[in-house]
């Protein structure tokens, strides 16, 4: 590496979630990387419910082995205090922030028809609010820099889902999430712009907690070859988006699997018809026939049968 110029050198990158799985592995790719990282982590279970030990603390311990700089967070970012308290330990243990990755989450899984409203609310709270107040925070303090004159080249990298892209049968909660994820980059790109922030979302596919058993089948890497689901595929670009040099790109999202990279293209106007004047339902509907006719087919909801 003698030579070979870091990506994020001198940066400092808080990542949410980073004890396991794709948050650990983004932590770990952006400090090899050359960044300073806030490693996130409340150590709760699938189900969003605390355990006895957070994995932050190791994650720390693995960057710093390697020569890097971390420090861990516990707090639970779904929460103002939280939230404002994460921004607050960058500040106050490297006097800067640059880039944010919100990838905290957990799941609740049930068909609608059994679906808890706690379960629902539990899974917004998280993955949702978990989103939304981390990036306030962090945006209120890049709009005050930029005010003050000293105009970032910030990043926020957000998580959503192909469950929230296409819906995912089963997963009524997470999907309505993660689609609001989606909504929320949006907004939020085209808000900050004029403070030098640039938000985008990601849609991962990878072997972690989450998803070991959607993935069962694929649990161990291949003797030799390349392991498809191995969640440090998803990181590369992470880190890329996450640094100065994805300068210009802002309110896109990526989907990430294996080796693949895909632009995801959203709702956009398809066939149209308009009348000038009222339709009767059945106009309406004899056009509405005509036009699907001619639209493109969407995408199949996983797990629709």
């Amino acid at each position: 590496m003698s030579g070979v110029p870091l990506l994020c050198e001198g940066r400092v990158v808080i990542v949410t979630g980073a004890g396991r799985g794709l948050g650990r592995a983004h932590a770990l790719a952006y400090a090899a990387e050359g960044a300073r990282v806030v490693v996130n982590d409340l150590g709760v279970g699938l189900d969003g419910t605390p355990g006895p030990h957070s994995p932050a603390a190791q994650v720390v311990a693995e960057i710093r082995a390697a020569g890097g700089a971390a420090v861990a967070h516990g707090g639970d970012i779904a929460t103002s205090e939280g939230a404002a308290s994460l921004v607050s330990t960058a500040l106050e243990t490297y006097g800067r922030l640059d880039t944010l990755v919100n990838n905290a989450g957990f799941l609740r899984d049930r068909m609608l028809v059994n679906l808890d409203e706690d379960d629902w609310d539990a899974v917004m709270r998280v993955h949702l609010k978990g989103h939304f107040l981390p990036l306030k925070h962090a945006a209120a303090h890049w709009r005050a820099e930029a005010k003050a004159g000293r105009m970032p080249e910030a990043r926020v990298v957000n998580t959503s889902s192909g469950a929230g892209l296409l819906g995912s049968a089963g997963q009524g909660n997470y999907s309505a999430a993660k689609a609001g994820i989606v909504g929320l980059t949006l907004v939020a790109a085209a808000e900050m712009r004029r403070y030098g922030v640039q938000v985008n979302a990601i849609a991962p596919a990878a072997r972690t907690r989450m998803t070991e058993e959607t993935f069962a089948e694929t649990m161990g890497a291949p003797a030799g070859g390349f392991d498809a689901m191995a969640p440090e595929n998803v990181s590369p670009l992470v880190v890329w988006l996450g640094s100065a040099a994805s300068a210009g790109v802002s309110g896109r999202v990526f989907e990430v699997e294996g080796g693949r990279i895909t632009v995801m293209e959203g709702w956009r106007p398809g066939p149209s018809a308009d009348k000038g004047a009222r339709w009767t339902p059945g106009e309406a509907g004899d056009v509405a026939l005509k036009l699907l006719a001619e639209a493109e087919v969407p995408g199949m909801v996983y797990g629709a049968r």
